[in-house]
């Protein structure tokens, strides 16, 4: 990598990394240099871009001379699988389309109060404003919410290790009146909206609805404001509609952080961001808010208890989506992994202690297998020694330790490919085997071409028959695919001799689909056949190499790219390649509601889905 600027000269070994907070109407970015470290912050208006991608580009524009590996985005919107479509703004894209795009190795796209639950649990109380009485309880469910252009609502649920967020999209449930001021909202609101949820009414929209029904109410002649203009007039001003607007606006938001309390039972407190209340700053503390919030009838006691915060530190969004990506890192690349952390911290252990982490950092897999004594003795060590490095780690024992050290290893294995040598233990071995299969996966995983796939599961769900041409080593991966989509009641047919290629190709017809198999892709037999297939007007199905002629004649490429001499030596990794393929085809089938419709009989049942 380049030398870099000194702006952005970070610890991370492969470069900073790209971090944004983008909401309907504003997109804050920073590039993390380490943890806890934003530089080149910066805040971009939505409405100036017509899409995610100039957007993006226009931030990395001022940042040509950064070469970037990693990003994260926290989306308000919900996010479910690769295509966004946002709710508060005509953007719709592709996270894969996007990440190659703007050749990036890693992009995570996030739901942002997702995030700000994430980041929640590092927070100090310098960072918060606690409003009301209540006491959180140590590692307790926490509840998070807040109000910009929408509410945003989420939640962390404690873990051994840590916190596990909700996706949620709490804000949509309906508004529910508690008196007769906000029935004329909520009636006010009726008219423009069949349903009206809590988003409709606790946002910076929802505070100028308010604004409106209320001036309606009153008889006041009040010119239109928006929620900036709203809260600079009641707290600058002292108007008295505006300050009645904040008061209702501020209650309504406490009787849904009590109902997310007591939905949740968050013990560990109610945390409120969002950009609108952080603006009201100590006013808030004496708004209706925590009153509505105790205001619970039966269950008031229950929820006194309960303490809420306003989060004030401006960068909490960051420190969710760096921490929401540095997990996902750690899992994918051996980024921060439990051994560069035993690395750091082994200077600071008693010497007794640093013979243990020098046996873990040398035979890693030989610790993980022996018991306590074994790895005492191998040490030269007590084993109440083994427990105190576990300790020092702030691992609970030497149980704990080996949990998150296994998926740690697991978890943590750069793409690489390690020889087998003649000198390698059986162990070895098994390792290096199954680390150069799961290396190429992640690679695989990574370079996956989304609509690809999508266009292949689509052909083969709608197909009248569906037939495998493949030889040698891909012949096994082809019989597992006629297996399985024969169990989803298509007709299916395997051909595994060259010969009979074209012979099979004379009889399809439109609607048909071929799946040619081929990791060279150049077997004349086979592209004979495939040409055929074309003009008889089914669809070709490639599972070969990217740049295989092959490829270049088929309806759909699945691309196996994996490089392996397979004139000298018997491809293995590119079969397991194929038959994910395979695997993730299936598993699109099943799924495919055209298909399930279409079928008189219930399609087979895939592992991978929740029956």
């Amino acid at each position: 990598m380049q030398e870099l600027p000194d702006h952005v000269r970070t610890a991370f070994a492969d470069g900073p990394r790209l971090l944004a907070d983008i909401g309907a109407t504003h997109a804050r970015f920073a590039l993390q240099t380490a943890p806890g470290t934003y530089r080149s912050v910066r805040v971009l208006r939505c409405d100036e871009f017509d899409g995610i991608v100039p957007l993006l580009r226009f931030y990395l524009s001022e940042h040509e001379d950064v070469r970037l590996n990693h990003a994260a985005l926290a989306l308000a919107n919900p996010v479910d699988g690769d295509y966004v479509r946002m709710t508060n703004r005509p953007w719709a894209f592709s996270t894969d389309e996007v990440r190659r795009e703007l050749g990036l190795s890693t992009l995570l796209i996030v739901n942002d109060f997702t995030a700000l639950a994430m980041a929640i649990p590092g927070l100090k109380p310098e960072h918060l404003m606690q409003v009301g009485p209540g006491k959180p309880v140590p590692h307790a469910v926490l509840g998070v919410l807040g109000p910009g252009t929408g509410l945003g609502v989420s939640g962390g649920i404690p873990t051994v290790d840590g916190f596990v967020t909700l996706g949620s999209e709490g804000g949509h449930v309906n508004f529910a009146p508690s008196d007769e001021r906000e029935f004329a909202i909520l009636q006010a609101a009726w008219r423009e909206w069949t349903h009206v949820s809590n988003e409709r009414l606790i946002s910076g929209p929802g505070m100028e609805i308010i604004h409106r029904a209320l001036a309606a109410r009153n008889g006041v002649d009040a010119p239109a404001r928006d929620s900036a203009a709203i809260i600079a007039a009641a707290l600058d001003d002292k108007d008295p509609l505006c300050l009645e607007v904040l008061e209702c606006f501020c209650g309504m938001l406490g009787a849904a952080a009590a109902n997310l309390a007591v939905t949740l039972g968050a013990f560990g407190g109610i945390f409120i961001g969002g950009g609108i209340v952080p603006r009201l700053g100590e006013w808030f503390r004496t708004s209706p808010f925590r009153a509505r919030f105790e205001a619970k009838g039966r269950f008031s006691g229950y929820i006194a208890d309960i303490p809420t915060y306003v989060i004030s530190t401006p960068h909490v969004a960051f420190d969710g989506v760096a921490n929401i990506l540095s997990e996902h890192l750690r899992g994918r690349s051996g980024d921060n992994t439990l051994l560069d952390r035993i690395r750091q911290l082994q200077p600071e252990l008693t010497p007794a202690e640093q013979r243990v982490a020098s046996l873990v950092l040398e035979q890693p897999r030989l610790v993980l297998n022996e018991p306590i004594a074994g790895i005492a003795k191998l040490a030269d060590v007590s084993q109440p020694t083994v427990i105190r490095f576990c300790r020092s780690l702030g691992f609970l024992g030497l149980a704990d330790f080996k949990l998150k050290f296994a998926s740690s290893l697991t978890g943590s294995i750069p793409v690489r490919h390690s020889q087998v040598r003649h000198s390698d233990s059986t162990h070895d071995l098994s390792a290096k085997v199954i680390d150069n299969t799961v290396s190429a996966i992640l690679k695989f995983r990574d370079q996956l071409d989304v609509r690809a796939i999508d266009r292949a599961i689509e052909l083969v769900s709608r197909a009248k028959r569906i037939e495998f041409y493949a030889m040698g080593n891909s012949r096994v991966v082809a019989l597992d695919g006629q297996h399985k989509f024969f169990r989803f009641r298509i007709p299916t047919a395997l051909y595994g001799d060259s010969h009979l290629f074209s012979l099979a190709a004379d009889l399809l017809g439109p609607g048909d689909v071929v799946v040619a198999i081929s990791n060279s892709g150049r077997l004349p037999e086979l592209l004979g056949a495939v040409d055929k297939a074309r003009a008889a007007g089914a669809d070709v199905i490639a599972i070969s190499s990217s740049d295989s002629p092959l490829a270049r004649g088929a309806s759909v490429v699945l691309a196996v790219d994996h490089p392996e001499d397979n004139t000298s030596f018997l491809s293995m990794i590119s079969r397991v390649l194929q038959l994910l393929l395979i695997d993730i085809m299936a598993v699109g089938v099943s799924v495919d509601v055209h298909h399930a419709r279409s079928s008189a009989t219930p399609p087979a049942l895939i592992s991978h889905l929740d029956s």
